[in-house]
């Protein structure tokens, strides 16, 4: 707990004190792709100058079909994305900001009526509170509450990752997902390393292996992590690069469902999907993932873990279903994973 609590410190110094906007970051590893589309662009004009100047970063995650829906956003920081979900998700959506840091909460919660008369809402559908995203449980977080969780670049700089992991999958509803975007290594990153303040503020130091993600995600529940985009991270300052070394670092998104009866491989069961081009702003395509573009109108032949993210998930009413689970065909090879033995006959083995 001292551990956690020296790194809870050094970021809040960074985040609270050292930045005062995004343009005081040393590189842009916190930053996600800012090709962003116009729908949220267009809601971005609507927030508050302060809000977007108090933002250290960039992009912003938002998945499809908001509306309506009960989101939370871990490390809200001064609300930005969190406005503009608010907005997304309409009157009757709501929109919890958690950050432990003081000052940035202090510009969150200053404009709360501000946009809530801005987007014409009767009363205001968000709400921020102040407290540690691996400690969900002492803000009065129920089981299965939320329909999304997403994140911008903040889990990261959180010293337990796994506690992040279980208790956001504690928190999100069955059939439930966590839309995150984050930093990741090629390797193990060194502890002298993470130790830096400056790299773990920049959301270097605290990154962690690609790999050792992976496996942690699965370990929470989250079986079948898809990876929506990625980029790798181009350091242009010279202290950090020479400090990071050989490590090659990358920003990516991840979208993670709780559908405890996912499998561990893609199986095949000879199942398809037809989506109906219904999902506003990707009538034409619905990329669930970055192996998964799924055009409108035409069969797509999908494995049984993608079936259920779809079936089971807020996403069935946009899509016809084809197939059961009565026969079983193997693996399915459309998601990477193949036969592991030869396929051509050869009886020089010893059995």
């Amino acid at each position: 707990m001292e551990k956690q609590t020296i790194e809870h410190d050094q970021v809040k110094e960074y985040y609270g004190k050292i930045l005062t906007s995004s343009q005081d970051l040393q590189t842009d590893a916190c930053c996600t792709e800012d090709n962003i589309p116009q729908h949220i662009k267009n809601a971005l004009v609507d927030v508050h100058d302060e809000v977007m100047l108090r933002y250290y970063g960039c992009g912003l995650v938002a998945p499809e079909l908001l509306k309506g829906m009960r989101i939370l956003d871990l490390g809200s920081g001064s609300g930005r994305d969190c406005y503009v979900l608010s907005r997304l998700v309409g009157e009757n959506g709501y929109v919890v900001g958690v950050d432990m840091t003081s000052e940035q909460l202090e510009v969150a919660n200053k404009y709360i009526n501000y946009h809530t008369q801005k987007y014409g809402y009767s009363k205001p559908n968000i709400e921020f509170k102040h407290g540690y995203i691996e400690r969900l449980d002492e803000l009065g977080f129920e089981d299965n509450s939320f329909d999304i969780i997403v994140s911008n670049c903040v889990i990261n700089l959180s010293p337990d990752k796994e506690a992040v992991l279980r208790e956001a999958y504690r928190v999100l509803k069955p059939g439930g997902e966590i839309y995150f975007s984050d930093v990741y290594a090629d390797r193990r990153v060194p502890e002298a390393l993470v130790k830096d303040p400056l790299l773990y503020g920049e959301c270097l130091g605290g990154a962690l292996y690609w790999n050792d993600f992976l496996n942690l995600a699965k370990k929470m529940g989250f079986i079948d992590p898809r990876l929506v985009k990625d980029r790798p991270l181009n350091i242009d300052n010279e202290k950090i690069q020479e400090l990071m070394g050989t490590i090659r670092s990358f920003s990516a998104t991840y979208r993670l469902f709780k559908l405890p009866k996912l499998e561990n491989h893609c199986e095949n069961y000879g199942q398809a999907v037809i989506y109906k081009g219904t999902i506003p702003y990707h009538e034409d395509i619905l990329k669930l993932d970055k192996h998964h573009l799924i055009e409108a109108g035409k069969v797509f032949l999908v494995c049984g873990n993608t079936y259920q993210m779809l079936h089971e998930t807020r996403f069935a009413p946009h899509f016809e279903f084809i197939g059961n689970w009565k026969t079983h065909y193997g693996i399915f090879e459309g998601c990477g994973t193949n036969l592991p033995f030869e396929e051509n006959e050869d009886s020089s083995g010893c059995c």
